[in-house]
This record gives structure tokens, C-alpha cells and sequence, in this order.
């Protein structure tokens, strides 16, 4: 069984989302999403979700592409995540372009080009018009 993980805040879930789930998923035979905790988000990214993490989790669980969402908590734990898992594919979107090569000792690294005319970022700057 090919395993593969991605990370994310997933707020605002849209079909740049969905789309992105899907390639992973494509990638392999089961796909984890760790999901980045609201502490985790305010503490390291100074980003305020608009759904807490249990509803974000619970809209990830419900995507069928998605087998299992674990807590994202902080940075470092990406190491430790492939080989409790045992990883073989890390996949972001490629906005994120060469930040987690240091993967590739562990498990093959892609960057999947992102849904151009999609973000949670634009959603909230149309919204707050």
C-alpha cells in the first residue's frame, strides 16, 4: 500500500481544496491530511481560522479522497509524521516550492500546482468587500 501525506489549514474548504485532495490522493492508496490545530495556526502563522479545528476536521473526514486526518501542531513534526506512517510520497502545493526537499532523505517530495483562481485568501478579501 502506497501511502501520502499533505498538510494544510484547509479553512474555507473550496474546490482548490478538493482538487488538490484528489491529485494526493491520485499519488497513492491512502491519503493522510494533517490538519493545523488553531494553536498551531494563531502561535506559528499568527492566522485566525474561521471554522475551529473539529469542523475543519470533520469537513476533511467527510471528503472521500481523505482516509485519515491527524493534528498538524507545529513544524518540525513533518520528520517524525513520514516514519510513523511510513510515507512514501509528501505532496503540497507548489506555492510551497522547495521548502520541504529536506523530505526527500524520507520519502519522495512533490509540489502540485495550486487551483490559480482559487484561495481561502481571496475568498476572505471578496468577502470582507
Amino acid at each position: 500500500m502506497k501511502k501520502v501525506i499533505t498538510y494544510g489549514t484547509f479553512d474555507l474548504l473550496h474546490y482548490g481544496h478538493i482538487q488538490l485532495l484528489k491529485r494526493a490522493k491520485e499519488r497513492g492508496d491512502y491519503l493522510i491530511v494533517a490538519l493545523s490545530t488553531d494553536e498551531f495556526n494563531w502561535n506559528s502563522k499568527q492566522k485566525k481560522c474561521y471554522f475551529p479545528y473539529e469542523q475543519r476536521k470533520m469537513l476533511l473526514e467527510s471528503i472521500r479522497y481523505v482516509d485519515l486526518v491527524i493534528p498538524e501542531e507545529n513544524w518540525e513534526q513533518k520528520i517524525s509524521d513520514v516514519k510513523e506512517f511510513k510515507i512514501d510520497t509528501f505532496v503540497m502545493g507548489d506555492d510551497w516550492e522547495g521548502k520541504f526537499d529536506f523530505l526527500k532523505d524520507y520519502c519522495e517530495v512533490v509540489y502540485l500546482p495550486r487551483t490559480p483562481e482559487i484561495s481561502t485568501t481571496q475568498i476572505k478579501t471578496d468577502l470582507g468587500k
